[in-house]
């Protein structure tokens, strides 16, 4: 799977994804992540993309053109099949808006977008926000990650990409490593079973050293409805 993101600070991606589990998908071929900067889409001598609101306002919006131009770079882009052949071909690809008023995101949108088969292109806004003439161009889908308000897209930019490529077979490694395809506790131990810290023991609980995983399905299980 492809995200083409298109973002002003495609830097502020890098140490994310140059990190355990996204890093080794990334160098495995399970995803990849291409970026697209609306500066290098601008004939502004220097590179200025934001101008300030129509009906005034605080902070700047960023121009419609250079998005535009970005988006339409992504949606040509052509991504290299391995195979023997080494055929090319042009992906289907899904455009997301990421915008506060979206729709909510969640690790069933996640579960369904990575299962579409599309490559995705996540559009990331910054300021006030991107000329909402884009969305006249395009087809989108808004989305957001939370009832917040962030500085930009980056952030949940990641989100998506951290919590789709898991969903992606191979990525985890281990079929059974999603919490939420099995009985997951949000209380989790290991070893030592005891340790002191400041005068107190502070132990392990007993039912997850029985061995017996019925009975441990169920403390889980209970802890999951509190």
């Amino acid at each position: 799977m492809i995200f083409h993101v298109v973002t002003l600070f495609p830097d502020a991606f890098r140490s994310y994804l140059g990190e355990s589990i996204l890093k080794r998908a990334l160098e495995d071929k399970k995803i990849a992540v291409k970026f697209y900067n609306p500066r290098d889409f601008t004939a502004d001598k220097h590179k200025r993309i934001d101008r300030a609101p129509y009906g005034g306002g605080p902070g700047m919006v960023i121009q419609a053109e250079p998005v535009i131009k970005a988006v339409a770079t992504a949606l040509s882009s052509k991504f290299q099949v391995p195979s023997s052949k080494q055929k090319s071909k042009l992906n289907n690809k899904k455009i997301i808006w990421l915008s506060p008023s979206g729709k909510q995101f969640t690790n069933q949108t996640a579960r369904k977008l990575a299962s579409g088969k599309q490559d995705l292109i996540i559009i990331c806004g910054r300021y006030e926000g991107i000329d909402a003439r884009v969305k006249k161009v395009f087809k989108v889908e808004e989305i957001s990650v939370g009832p917040f308000v962030l500085t930009g897209g980056e952030l949940p930019a990641m989100v998506m990409i951290d919590a789709i490529a898991r969903q992606i077979p191979g990525v985890l490694g281990d079929a059974n490593s999603p919490e939420e395809n099995r009985i997951a506790s949000p209380n989790v131990y290991t070893r030592p079973e005891v340790f002191k810290y400041k005068g107190k023991n502070y132990r392990a609980p007993k039912i997850l050293l029985s061995g017996h995983h019925q009975k441990i399905d169920i403390w889980r299980s209970r802890l999951n409805k509190k």
